[in-house]
């Protein structure tokens, strides 16, 4: 069976070092693409001497991860792969991961297989059974693993790109991920469309997944400060999902209106006081759920 990894990094050389480490140890990976996206940080130089035989470098300008794995997948498909294997530079697959995935490559039924993850020994998980297109009251993922995390394979519809392993019709039926999400909700978008082809999800628990634990020390504003960029595409992509595949009107508008709000009032309450958000931050969130409204892709201004 061929199976090629796609691994996307930017600007977390330590983090990618150990990824492959850990890629590596698992029999049964045929190949490694790394999507290098416009790093600075040294990892040009350290991906120039890996191996060619086992690994395929392309290095790009920073089109985010949705670019990144539109760009690696399409690789690994032009070199034949039958499973691809995608994830993120933070996330390290234990020895045996890909073993105890491989015994559900047989089923025909499912379109991608997905492994646990770990955040310090303990179950992190954003993973659900279910869409909610219709009540615009309630969120888009029904049946959140996070609340009670089975124990045995179980069928899902959504999990993140940090560890599925996605069989090669399911590409060639649906494409590549829209890489114009840039980051956020492109694993969601790729699920979603996956299950609307009559493909089904397999959570595997027993493959196993250790991921990074990042701002463990910041505080609440810290924290939010460094990540308020991501929140606006977070916003926008979001709104984009919920207007593009939403079943009313009530889904395609209100939710993302409810959602939009409570980022508007957490930076109007907070702003005074607080460096997590500024006043200005108010009309960058308006513009990202316009732009989500608009279907308006693609790297936002700042």
């Amino acid at each position: 069976m061929h199976i090629i990894a796609v691994v996307v990094t930017f600007n977390r050389l330590p983090l990618l070092q150990r990824n492959l480490e850990c890629l590596r140890a698992n029999r049964g990976v045929s190949h490694i693409v790394v999507v290098n996206n416009g790093s600075t940080d040294g990892t040009a130089d350290y991906l120039a001497t890996l191996p060619a035989a086992h690994f395929t470098i392309i290095t790009q300008a920073n089109v985010g991860g949705s670019g990144g794995f539109h760009r690696g997948i399409s690789e690994a498909m032009q070199q034949g792969a039958e499973w691809i294997w995608c994830m993120d530079d933070d996330v390290f697959p234990r020895p045996d991961c890909l073993e105890h995935l491989l015994p559900y490559t047989a089923d025909a039924r499912y379109g991608i297989l997905a492994p646990r993850r770990l955040m310090n020994g303990r179950i992190y998980t954003n993973d659900f059974t279910a869409y909610n297109l219709t009540n615009p009251f309630a969120s888009l993922h029904k049946g959140k693993l996070a609340s009670c995390p089975p124990t045995e394979p179980t069928e899902i519809a959504g999990t993140a790109f940090e560890g599925p392993l996605i069989r090669r019709e399911v590409v060639e039926k649906i494409g590549l991920p829209n890489r114009e999400l840039f980051i956020f909700c492109d694993d969601t978008d790729y699920c979603l469309r996956t299950v609307r082809a009559g493909y089904r999800i397999l959570s595997v628990p027993a493959a196993l997944m250790d991921k990074e634990h990042f701002f463990s020390t910041d505080s609440w504003a810290e924290r939010n400060h460094k990540k308020k960029w991501k929140r606006f595409y977070q916003v926008r992509n979001a709104t984009y999902l919920n207007h593009h595949y939403g079943l009313n009107l009530w889904v395609r508008y209100l939710r993302p209106l409810i959602g939009v709000a409570g980022y508007v009032v957490t930076a109007l309450a907070t702003c005074a006081f607080s460096r997590a958000y500024a006043l200005k931050d108010v009309a960058r969130f308006w513009r990202a759920y316009r732009d989500g409204l608009a279907e308006r892709l693609g790297i936002m201004q700042p």
